[in-house]
């Protein structure tokens, strides 16, 4: 008995979950608007990379710039303005007692070789005695805890008593600049999930409306019986919202190797490389571990809230395009 008893309790919850008073599976067909829906999603996941990578590479580039100072020593192993020391090593020597400096680094011959390759060409040699390049990374807290300014010009007048000519160049307006394109990217990238999200709001309301148009009589018939605009909204309302949550799980899903691969190749200019990934997944923790390695947390977060903001999206615009067109009828 209970072996037929089962098949009949199945049967029932499949007729249950079949059950649509308003034929809405002909009204809204499950094909058409979960694929709109995960186009739209791959469009908005791929805007909100590229806002999330904005925002981390205008942080990155104004604090880097702003902590940052070159020093330039013509003749640097001339002797010092107090000898026996040279001219490079006396100005290393003053920077290494500069209040709130994190590290002092002079550029070696190879790291001078490629920093003018873009002009000179790949030569070693050269004719003229090049300057030492000297980097001066300034503490994080300089000015806030230490009282200390990163002043360019102050720090070029004590250099000057112990290496006369010496240049001094902060780098602050680079960062700034850079930091503005930085900005424009991010508000470009917030433009263009506006504009998705709006593209999405008119699929999903041209949508319902054919789905009324498709089922008009028999909603004029329960609506002239009795049924409440909500009642006749609400129904419309969960059916796009399911859908449009099936829709934006998979554009998460499909949009989610192309985001492992923009972030890989943004990497060096966001942070130190990943580590390589392995070739396969031992299992879903390894999977997962990878995607925290390599995708920003708030990128992370980002996909994970796609699919229910695509479904607040069509729940809130089915309820208004429905009660919109109720309210039309005699």
């Amino acid at each position: 008995m209970a072996e037929r008893a089962a098949p009949g309790l199945l049967a029932r919850w499949h007729r249950a979950r079949r059950a649509d008073g308003l034929a809405l599976r002909r009204a809204l067909p499950d094909r058409l608007l979960p694929l709109l829906v995960a186009a739209m999603a791959v469009l908005a996941a791929l805007a909100l990379a590229g806002a999330t990578g904005a925002a981390i590479l205008s942080a990155r580039w104004s604090a880097g710039a702003a902590s940052l100072l070159t020093i330039q020593v013509p003749d640097p192993d001339a002797p010092a303005a107090s000898p026996p020391s040279t001219r490079a090593d006396a100005v290393l020597a003053a920077l290494a007692d500069t209040p709130g400096a994190s590290r002092v680094h002079r550029l070696d011959k190879a790291e001078l070789a490629a920093l003018l390759a873009p002009w000179l060409g790949q030569a070693t040699e050269f004719a003229l005695t090049l300057p030492a390049i000297i980097e001066l990374h300034m503490a994080a807290e300089t000015g806030a805890e230490t009282g200390a300014d990163p002043d360019a010009a102050s720090l070029a007048r004590r250099l000057a008593t112990v290496a006369p000519g010496t240049l001094v160049e902060r780098n602050a307006e680079w960062g700034a600049r850079l930091g503005r394109l930085a900005d424009s990217l991010h508000g470009c990238a917030l433009l263009a999930v506006a504009i998705v999200a709006g593209i999405a709001v008119v699929l999903i309301a041209a949508t319902t409306r054919a789905g009324l148009a498709a089922r008009r009589m028999p909603i004029e018939l329960i609506h002239a019986m009795g049924a409440s605009d909500g009642y006749i909204a609400g129904r419309f309302a969960r059916r796009t919202a399911l859908l449009a949550f099936v829709g934006g799980l998979a554009g998460s899903v499909a949009a989610l190797p192309l985001l492992v691969l923009l972030s890989r190749v943004a990497a060096p200019f966001a942070q130190a490389a990943p580590s390589p990934a392995p070739a396969s997944p031992a299992d879903w923790a390894t999977l997962l571990a990878l995607l925290r390695d390599t995708l920003p947390t708030p990128l992370i977060v980002t996909l994970l809230a796609l699919a229910p903001a695509a479904a607040t999206i069509g729940w809130l615009t089915t309820q208004a395009t429905v009660r919109a067109w109720l309210r039309t009828l005699p």
